[in-house]
């Protein structure tokens, strides 16, 4: 006899996809998770860990690979009737007012048209909409877009909510007030709702809202730890507990398990087929100056350095993966601090700066050495960058070996390593005798 308190359940769930090339991308590998009754559980994780893949396996709106998603006990082969989703994107129809919108779920249940206007109505109101049921999707904030967005997941009366970075795309103050709303009417029981899973990749707005945060490891996704957030609510930003709490979440999120392998991103691991994070060599300098600043003085705290810059973790974490891989600065225990090399790289003029960018790429990623050794063999110096995709497509998808080695190229014109001219698609030096 199912456990009636287990919502959801997955045992053994992954997730592939077979990309263009036709090779294979594990994004999802052996997850394990239950979703209770009375609970809010959020899941974090760097880019690439698959917490929205995650969301729509559970939600029955894609298949797996592998495992299995069981809800309330019985096999999830479809849509989950008994969830509701709320996406980033407000995904409302333009033409359909704000009532409209709302009643579209419950026309697609064959709900009357009497009671599928009492409930949606009611929906408005509850959300904070009462009076804007005529206007329609321009007419709205970003803000109140996103609520009609909850209030359509919540006119079904759904046991579980599943919210997919549902404040990502609101300003500050609007992401603020809405969680808090939505905690609220949670905590009131003045919705139907028994869990609500947030996929999240905002380590603070996890913290505040979350009874569980369940932290994804990257390429592929497996499941870290898990966190339990005893703090009472509501909870302040400011107070050590909750302080504590994102201390260990950006810890978990910054340490490496155990030895890593081709797609790690700290130098010793680093393999040529690996990705390269995404992080414009600007942004990286700018965070070393930063980190040299008075108030840090080589050495910060990571929630306090993303406060202090207005990065988001998404944001932030490229940045330090870069800063590490290149020998710029340490990362452990939840803080960042700037090495011997990354200390001189901040007091350095333009042109010393571009040596030792140059110098920690060709030490430390090997497709830059790749690269820099093919230009100086070849008499011409030159070398179109379909051979290095070729090369990259051995280990990465297409897709994949583009994006890193645009991102090798950003970093390699910065460091004056080679040339690259984007019309002909070609590797050069700058100069003949190079």
């Amino acid at each position: 006899m199912p456990n009636e308190d287990v919502l959801i359940q997955t045992q053994g769930l992954a997730k592939s996809y077979v990309t263009a090339d036709g090779s294979e991308r594990q994004v999802l590998e052996d997850i394990d998770f239950t979703l209770r009754a009375g609970e809010i559980v959020a899941v974090l994780g760097k880019s690439g860990a698959g917490k929205s893949t995650f969301l729509r396996l559970v939600a029955g709106l894609s298949k797996p690979s592998g495992g299995e998603v069981t809800y309330m006990g019985s096999k999830v082969t479809g849509p989950v009737r008994g969830a509701g989703m709320v996406f980033q994107s407000f995904a409302l129809f333009p033409w359909l007012t704000v009532l409209g919108n709302v009643e579209l779920g419950l026309e697609a249940q064959n709900v009357g048209k009497a009671e599928r206007r009492k409930r949606a109505l009611a929906a408005i109101d509850l959300i904070g909409l009462d009076g804007y049921e005529s206007a329609y999707p321009k007419e709205l904030s970003g803000g109140m877009r996103q609520r009609v967005g909850f209030a359509r997941a919540l006119v079904t009366n759904p046991d579980v909510l599943l919210l997919d970075e549902p404040f990502s795309a609101l300003d500050v103050l609007t992401a603020e007030t809405l969680r808090g709303d939505m905690v609220d009417l949670w905590l009131d029981q003045k919705i139907p709702t028994r869990s609500i899973l947030l996929v999240s990749h905002n380590i603070e707005e996890a913290v505040e809202m979350a009874d569980r945060i369940v932290v994804f490891t990257s390429d592929p996704g497996r499941i870290r730890a898990q966190i339990h957030i005893p703090l009472p609510r509501p909870r302040d930003w400011n107070s050590a507990g909750f302080r504590q709490a994102v201390d260990q979440v950006y810890t978990l999120l910054t340490t490496t398990i155990g030895g890593g392998g081709k797609r790690g991103m700290r130098g010793d691991q680093l393999e040529f087929g690996s990705r390269l994070p995404e992080a414009p060599t600007q942004q990286v300098a700018a965070l070393i100056d930063t980190l040299m600043e008075e108030k840090f003085r080589g050495r910060a705290d990571l929630p306090e350095l993303a406060d202090y810059q207005n990065l988001s973790a998404d944001d932030l974490f490229p940045l330090i993966d870069a800063m590490q891989l290149l020998g710029f600065a340490r990362v452990g225990g939840g803080d960042i601090e700037l090495t011997a090399v990354g200390k001189t790289f901040s007091d350095a003029e333009i042109d010393d700066r571009k040596r030792m960018f140059k110098e920690a790429l060709l030490l430390n990623v090997p497709l830059a050495a790749h690269i820099d050794k093919v230009l100086r063999e070849r008499p011409n110096h030159k070398a179109p960058a379909a051979r290095f995709l070729r090369e990259l497509e051995d280990h990465l998808s297409e897709e994949e070996a583009e994006r890193t080695l645009d991102r090798l190229i950003n970093w390699g014109r910065y460091a004056e390593l080679f040339a690259y001219d984007y019309d002909t698609e070609t590797f050069r030096y700058e100069t003949e005798d190079a």
